[in-house]
């Protein structure tokens, strides 16, 4: 199998963690990088061994010999990486929020079937053991089809200072949104919601979204960002799926290895994307090689959905309208 050709445009933490995880991959080549801050583009490019480095993404896209574009740049700004890539005859993988604008995240999938391309979410839970052992008891029928689910995301203090960027919904319920659209299989026709400003009022810090799928299936999801720092839990996870002929349920908060020290207590978290001896592993990786597999046989994926992905962002927009209105509210699309 010849190796995949990928190019990845943005190189923030997040971005820099798919450059380290692809370079892990002996099935990939990473042929280029892009950043705006071009000094820090030369730099990982030169400490990954990657060829070129841009800090441009239109230049980066006029190579010939990328056959996948990961784009991991701020979350309003992957609409015009992914349209260029896609009408270059690129795959692409789109980071969440694949978009802030439902327009833009339909647009995308026009795009990508007018061209004959495949176009992949970063929803990566989806490749997270935990999430994807509840998703094969639903599917065998060991806990059966859903009735009620409860998925919570617990942030930090100090990352909200970051990611109040963008509203909750977009940068840390979106998660739970897919996952919920996942395990329901079904389509949300109607959002209730709740959100609560407590430390900034540019966007609620506490968000609560009660969700009515078609199919009769309710959610529950409850995204803030409350931890505080000094207890040293990253995240602050949990899921309880109550199926017809059983329940599956975890909770991360104390189930991690813990680090005490003059600074306190750590708990980090191993599951997403890890380094050891020189290679990674998590759930970055596995997601990656899943999608690498799928533009190097040329097969579309089954397992991943960018269908779903644009349906979350209609029932995000839903869940804004709702917490703006005090009403119940439908998704768009």
């Amino acid at each position: 199998m010849s190796k995949v050709r990928v190019g990845i445009i943005g190189l923030g933490s997040w971005g820099s963690c798919h450059l380290e995880a692809f370079h892990a991959m002996p099935q990939v080549e990473v042929v280029a990088v892009c950043d705006r801050n071009e000094d820090r583009a030369r730099q990982l490019a030169e400490q990954y061994a990657v060829p070129h480095a841009y800090s441009r993404s239109e230049d980066l896209l006029e190579r010939t010999d990328i056959d996948l574009v990961s784009i991991a740049t701020f979350e309003h700004e992957h609409f015009g990486p992914a349209i260029g890539a896609l009408k270059s005859g690129k795959h692409v993988l789109v980071e969440k929020p694949i978009s802030t604008k439902l327009e833009e995240a339909a647009e995308m999938a026009r795009t990508a079937a007018e061209h004959g391309k495949m176009i992949f979410a970063g929803h990566l839970l989806r490749f997270e053991p935990r999430y994807a052992d509840i998703y094969k008891a639903i599917r065998s029928g060991r806990i059966g089809e859903p009735q009620s689910m409860y998925l919570k995301r617990g942030r930090t203090k100090g990352m909200f200072r970051t990611y109040k960027r963008t509203h909750t919904v977009f940068e840390l319920t979106v998660h739970d949104l897919d996952v919920a659209i996942w395990y329901a299989g079904s389509r949300v026709k109607s959002v209730k919601a709740y959100g609560k400003a407590v430390n900034d009022d540019v966007v609620p810090d506490i968000l609560w979204s009660c969700l009515q799928f078609e199919n009769g299936t309710m959610a529950f999801l409850h995204s803030n960002w409350m931890t505080p720092d000094e207890a040293g839990i990253v995240m602050n996870d949990a899921a309880e799926i109550i199926g017809t002929n059983g329940t599956a349920q975890f909770a991360n908060n104390d189930s991690n290895l813990q680090l005490w020290d003059e600074r306190g207590r750590m708990s980090p978290d191993y599951f997403i994307h890890h380094s050891l001896n020189g290679s990674t592993f998590g759930v970055l990786r596995e997601q990656l090689t899943y999608i690498c597999g799928c533009v190097a046989n040329g097969t579309a994926p089954t397992y991943t959905s960018f269908d779903d992905a644009v349906h979350g962002i209609a029932v995000a927009e839903a869940i804004i309208r709702s917490c703006a209105s005090g009403r119940e509210e439908q998704p768009l699309a």
